[in-house]
C-alpha cells in the first residue's frame, strides 16, 4: 500500500481554496499546470511510501501514540510558496505551525518505529499542493494573487493515515485517489 500521514482541512476550508484556485486558473499560463483536484488536497506531514499490509496495524499503532501526545491545534490556509522553481505551487499554513511540525516529526518517528523505510529526513514546510508542473514555470502571478488568501481558523484534531491509488489507465490529468486507512484523534492522552 502506498501510504503517508496527514491533516485534512474541513470541507468549508476546501470550499473556499476551491474559490481562490478557480481564480489562479484564469491566470496566463495557468493551462501549463496539472492543478490537484479538491480530494487531493491535504498537509502530508510523512510520506511513507509503499508499505507492507501486516505493517500496518503497528503503523497505525504508533501513530496513534504520536497523535496522542500531541494536543489539538489552530490551524488555516494562508499565502502560496512555489518548490523546484515553479514545478509545485502550494498554499501554505498560519496558526500553530510549530505543532504541525512537531506532529510531523512524530509521524515520520512511527514510520521508522514500524520498520517503514523513510528517506532522508528534512526540515517539515507545511503546504498544501494546488498545481505542479513538468517544467519551470514562472509562478510569481501566482504567488501575488494568494498573498492575501487566508482561510478560516479551525481546530486540527486528528491525524489521518491515507492510501493513495495512483493512476493507472494513462489518461492525461487522471488524479490519484484517496482513501484514509485510520483516523486517530488528537490529545487523547491520558
Amino acid at each position: 500500500m502506498r501510504l503517508f500521514a496527514a491533516v485534512l482541512p474541513p470541507e468549508d476550508v476546501v470550499r473556499a481554496l476551491d474559490v481562490e484556485v478557480g481564480a489562479l486558473r484564469t491566470l496566463d499560463g495557468a493551462g501549463a499546470m496539472r492543478w490537484t483536484e479538491r480530494a487531493g488536497w491535504h498537509f502530508t506531514l510523512a510520506f511513507y511510501g509503499e508499505v507492507e499490509e501486516d505493517t500496518v496495524p503497528e503503523l497505525t499503532a504508533r501513530l496513534g501514540r504520536a497523535a496522542a501526545r500531541t494536543e489539538p491545534f489552530p490551524l488555516a490556509l494562508s499565502g502560496g510558496g512555489q518548490f523546484g522553481r515553479g514545478r509545485a505551487l502550494w498554499t501554505g499554513a498560519a496558526g500553530d505551525v510549530h505543532t504541525m511540525r512537531l506532529l510531523a516529526e512524530r509521524a515520520e518517528a512511527a514510520g521508522r518505529k514500524a520498520g517503514v523505510g523513510m528517506d532522508e529526513h528534512r526540515r517539515y514546510t507545511a503546504h498544501l499542493t494546488g498545481a505542479r508542473s513538468r517544467d519551470a514555470v514562472d509562478v510569481r502571478p501566482y504567488l501575488a494573487a494568494l498573498e492575501d488568501f487566508r482561510s478560516r481558523t479551525w481546530t486540527v484534531e486528528e491525524l489521518v493515515l491515507v492510501r493513495s491509488h495512483l493512476p493507472r489507465s494513462g489518461v492525461p490529468g487522471e488524479q490519484p485517489r484517496y482513501e484514509a486507512v485510520a483516523r486517530r484523534a488528537l490529545g487523547a492522552a491520558g
